[in-house]
């Protein structure tokens, strides 16, 4: 079995090989790497900063185009009730102007009859009291056996035809009554 020569606990020069070669990763590290990675970690800071930043913006313009779509849906409601109030308004006006135009429609047929009424009775007077004297004639000849002339008795069927006329105009029905 060989001896060992050379023991843990007393330093030799590998040590010292291995401390310089640490500081001169050290180095190489603190002066190549450090700076690219303090770079890149200030610019994702930055990024982040910028993000947050964006998000707060959107955040505020979110809440400024909550607060205008309310105003505006508000203003859309506030519209809608005055075209409503104006529509009731305008159905209300055609509603009376219609009713006011059925009821002078109403009495001018009513007086457009009452018209024709009249002209219908006064036709059926003036039918009645012509076709009366003939009547009264043929009644008289059969009665007398004779032919009576219209010019002997004329002021008989003047009076007869006046007195129907009157009985006529008073709402009495020709002839007597029913």
């Amino acid at each position: 079995m060989p001896i060992a020569t050379s023991n843990f606990l007393v330093p030799n020069f590998t040590i010292v090989f291995e401390l310089i070669a640490f500081l001169i990763v050290l180095g190489v590290i603190g002066w190549f790497v450090l700076p690219i990675l303090d770079k890149m970690l200030t610019e994702r800071q930055e990024q982040i900063r910028s993000e947050l930043e964006a998000a707060d913006k959107a955040k505020e313009d979110a809440e400024e185009a909550d607060t205008e779509r309310r105003r505006a849906l508000e203003d859309a409601r506030s519209q809608a009730r005055e075209i409503i109030a104006q529509a009731t308004t305008t159905a209300d006006q055609i509603v009376t102007g219609s009713e006011a135009r059925a009821q002078e429609e109403y009495e001018r047929i009513v007086r457009s009859a009452d018209a024709e009424v009249a002209v219908a009775r006064q036709t059926a007077v003036d039918e009645v009291t012509s076709k009366v004297g003939v009547i009264v004639l043929a009644a008289a000849e059969r009665v007398v056996g004779r032919e009576i002339r219209a010019s002997d008795h004329q002021d008989l069927i003047d009076e007869a035809i006046a007195a129907v006329r009157s009985e006529s105009e008073a709402g009495a029905p020709a002839g007597g009554t029913r």
